[in-house]
């Protein structure tokens, strides 16, 4: 699909075409409620030979390279194609020269050592208004208490930024007597918790480095100066730092839509898969080191957010003006039914917010009284 204004696709011989899957219907109203299901849109990952819009990622591959790919899709991607990122090329040469910095190598792990870093200070006001927001990812690793170590308890936490600098690393007192040090995980023993940070100090420091100076009720209405939080699985870690954090400054790579599992309902990949698939790199082959996974999962989420399919349209829609876009439900039957598949397109949002919206600034701070 070249242009999505053209007449390109309509309904032919009685039959209505989906310019994003190409999928085919009989009756227009099949064909309206497909587009009500499906959460089309330009967000959606692309084939870079027919064009076609898939699910996540993961039905990209299968798209191209996959036992039931396409012929044709297949054979140019498997020419032209690059293995990590999905993306096509004209030719071997430009292949080649975007390799060179799409396939990536692993961090240096930090083992089990205490790292020093210096103390986070909060930015000026002017600095952040018209700027993107900047994102900081965390890794933790948690011990097990009480009988068979049933419950985690926070004992090492990491945080970088984006230019994979520790802005804060220690480690962390448990609140309960530790049974079991997850030793071939963690590589911890009952010496680097013995002096180790209490949590509530953890606490303090971490959410002064979020909220960056900015109060906790204009992060969650605008975020503001407050940082983005990017990690996987961030569910489980910010229930070990007993920590809350607004939702929608949060960036979680086990459940982001385009990064997940097509054929199991709301099912996220691991780490460690998503790392070697989309990177091209390893990690966790022994020891998990919290530095790793942090760079780790602050690559994929800057891979992500530099997507490029956004337009002026799409912006507004997936802004924080949602309510001026008219979709689905806010329209008749009747008009529905005069609709072409073009114009369906155009009205469908997806029902997740692309990070490529991330790398949007911030509007200006509102006037609080």
């Amino acid at each position: 699909m070249k242009d999505l204004d053209s007449n390109s696709f309509k309904a032919i011989a009685e039959r209505y075409k989906c310019v994003a899957c190409f999928k085919e219907y009989k009756q227009h109203e099949h064909f309206v409620e497909h587009m009500k299901k499906s959460y089309h849109s330009v967000h959606q990952p692309r084939c870079g030979v027919c064009e076609k819009f898939c699910k996540s990622f993961e039905s990209l591959r299968e798209h191209i390279s996959g036992k039931l790919a396409k012929a044709h899709c297949s054979s140019i991607f498997s020419q032209k194609g690059c293995e990590v990122c999905l993306k096509v090329f004209p030719d071997l040469y430009a292949l080649s020269e975007h390799q060179e910095s799409c396939i990536l190598t692993a961090p240096a792990p930090i083992g089990t050592t205490d790292i020093q870093y210096n103390e986070y200070d909060p930015m000026e006001d002017e600095i952040y208004i018209g700027k993107c927001p900047e994102a900081v990812a965390i890794d933790c690793q948690l011990v097990g208490c009480y009988d068979g170590g049933r419950l985690d308890q926070l004992a090492r936490v990491c945080l970088i930024d984006e230019e994979e600098n520790i802005i804060f690393h220690t480690f962390v007192k448990p609140q309960e007597p530790v049974t079991d040090y997850r030793h071939e995980v963690t590589g911890l023993t009952e010496a680097h918790l013995r002096d180790a940070m209490p949590l509530a100090e953890v606490q303090a420091k971490i959410l002064k480095i979020l909220y960056n100076g900015e109060s906790v009720a204009k992060a969650r209405l605008h975020g503001g100066k407050a940082k983005l939080l990017v990690g996987h699985n961030l569910e489980h870690y910010l229930d070990g730092l007993l920590m809350n954090y607004p939702e929608k400054l949060l960036r979680d790579t086990s459940l982001y839509r385009p990064l997940m599992k097509t054929h199991v309902a709301n099912a996220s990949h691991t780490l460690k898969y998503l790392t070697k698939t989309y990177l091209g790199y390893d990690i966790r082959s022994g020891i998990n080191d919290t530095y790793q996974d942090c760079v780790s999962v602050m690559r994929l989420y800057k891979r992500m957010r530099s997507q490029e399919h956004q337009d002026e349209k799409t912006t507004m829609i997936c802004s924080n003006n949602t309510k001026l876009h008219v979709g689905f439900d806010d329209r008749t039957s009747k008009e529905l039914e005069n609709m072409s598949p073009d114009q369906l397109f155009e009205i469908s949002v997806s029902d997740y917010q692309c990070w490529c919206l991330d790398s949007r600034p911030r509007d200006p701070p509102r006037e609080w009284y």
